[in-house]
């Protein structure tokens, strides 16, 4: 936890305030302005590749990230030839001449994509001697980048999915599990590139905690130390083995052939092709949390960092902010700065069987919140994903004030009714306070701040 203070009173309405606060953590990881910053320190003037230069990647920033790479590379690197295909989520495109832009599904993985990630392997295919492969990987990249391995089929893969989103699996199990049932991630991707003589530099946007290359877009580049074991144990946990879970039996049987040493294990840390292969991550929720701190310090509000790497169940987690808001209202009643507090890191949503649910872990960490804090009516907090879509539907996420308890009181919305329903969506709809952004073109995690006035 780290903290600042300031003394100096709020300039601007609450909402403007965390609204702003939310816009100054997406603004310092756009690929646009960080992209060009990092290739000049990895690739001074003299040292840039040469000759040709292969683009792959796949995330809901992989898109904005070839765009600007693209721009960079045609201004000072002279001697590079420079082709590729980037895959990212529909609605996520950026302008390239050079490097062909492929949409597709995501969560949930689709033809589109898997036709692109085809592709991919093919181009990687081509590489001989003293090419360069970049691989431009952000959050996302997991669903978007599916090939799936051995006789595992893409409906499967659906499938997997759909349950795994619905367990509450946090996202570093998922990607275990995904990157031993694919073709292309846990390494592969890299280590066929250095196989026919290429090296590979992985440039990283993490939207996970603890920023492992191994766990952003289930690693396409990096040595990943999980098992097979680990994979079929997973499942096990969530209940996605029993036979009335509706899982796939492909997905079983080929870890189990793994387990078995029946085929190739992915990537591991102490395999040679790593001495050509360089993983680079270069934005992180860290540096998220920090911009939104700064901006608030210059509204004259007190911050605390929580950190980025909060995970939990979104309803839990709310309680536990909702307690810490409490605790420094109490032992701060004489205090003469509002307080912010800030947090990062990724949440789960689990959802029982039979409820549809909208909205996603954002949305229900603030309606949580909402509830866990009617005793505290100074408090307004907005939470939102710096891609711009919380969940199943079209909102970055959401935010409340004082105002929006009263509106929501005034005309019987029941925040209790919605969260039993997992509708966290259709609530902060009702209210008139859901966030629109759009997609933002980078992926950082999530975003919260509570602001204690």
């Amino acid at each position: 936890m780290t903290q600042t203070k300031s003394s100096t009173p709020i300039s601007k309405s609450t909402e403007v305030v965390l609204k702003n606060a939310f816009a100054a953590a997406v603004a310092v990881a756009d690929p646009q302005v960080i992209v060009p910053q990092y290739l000049a320190q990895i690739f001074p003037k003299g040292q840039e590749p040469k000759g040709r230069c292969l683009v792959v990647g796949a995330g809901k920033a992989s898109a904005s990230m070839a765009s600007a790479f693209e721009a960079y590379a045609k201004a000072n690197w002279p001697q590079a030839k420079l082709e590729g295909l980037v895959l990212t989520r529909y609605g996520h495109n950026s302008p390239t001449s050079h490097i062909k832009i492929v949409e597709a599904g995501h969560p949930v993985p689709d033809q589109a994509g898997l036709d692109a990630a085809r592709q991919i392997m093919d181009l990687i295919s081509t590489l001989k001697a003293g090419d360069h492969l970049i691989a431009l990987i952000s959050g996302g990249g997991s669903s978007l980048l599916t090939l799936p391995a051995g006789d595992i089929s893409i409906d499967d893969l659906r499938t997997l999915t759909q349950l795994l989103l619905r367990s509450g699996a946090p996202i570093e199990e998922m990607n275990i599990v995904r990157k031993h049932l694919s073709a292309i991630q846990g390494g592969h991707l890299a280590k066929k590139a250095v196989a026919l003589g290429a090296s590979v530099d992985a440039f990283i946007i993490s939207d996970v905690t603890g920023d492992k290359p191994e766990d952003i877009a289930s690693g396409p580049c990096a040595a990943d130390p999980s098992t097979y074991a680990d994979a079929l144990n997973i499942l096990g946990r969530y209940q996605l083995t029993q036979s009335n879970s509706g899982l796939p039996q492909s997905i079983t049987q080929h870890l189990e052939l793994g387990i078995r040493g029946e085929i190739a294990e992915t990537l591991k840390p102490n395999d040679p092709s790593l001495k050509k292969i360089n993983n680079y991550v270069f934005a992180t929720a860290a540096a998220s949390l920090e911009a939104a701190a700064n901006y608030c310090q210059e509204q004259g509000i007190q911050t605390i960092i929580l950190g980025d790497s909060i995970t939990g169940e979104a309803s839990k987690v709310a309680i536990e902010q909702a307690e810490i808001a409490r605790k420094l209202i109490n032992d701060s009643l004489d205090r003469k700065a509002p307080i912010a507090i800030i947090s990062g890191g990724e949440c789960t949503v689990t959802i029982p069987k039979g409820v549809k649910g909208r909205g996603g872990r954002c949305s229900e960490f603030l309606l949580s919140l909402l509830i866990a804090t009617q005793d505290l009516p100074e408090l307004s907090a907005i939470a939102a994903d710096t891609d711009g879509i919380d969940g199943s539907e079209d909102n970055a996420g959401a935010w409340f004030t004082p105002e929006v308890r009263q509106f929501a009181d005034a005309h019987k919305i029941e925040a209790k009714v919605d969260l039993n329903a997992h509708d966290a969506f259709g609530f902060f709809k009702k209210t008139n306070s859901l966030l629109h952004t759009g997609p933002t073109l980078t992926n950082v995690n999530d975003f919260r701040m509570l602001l204690i006035q």
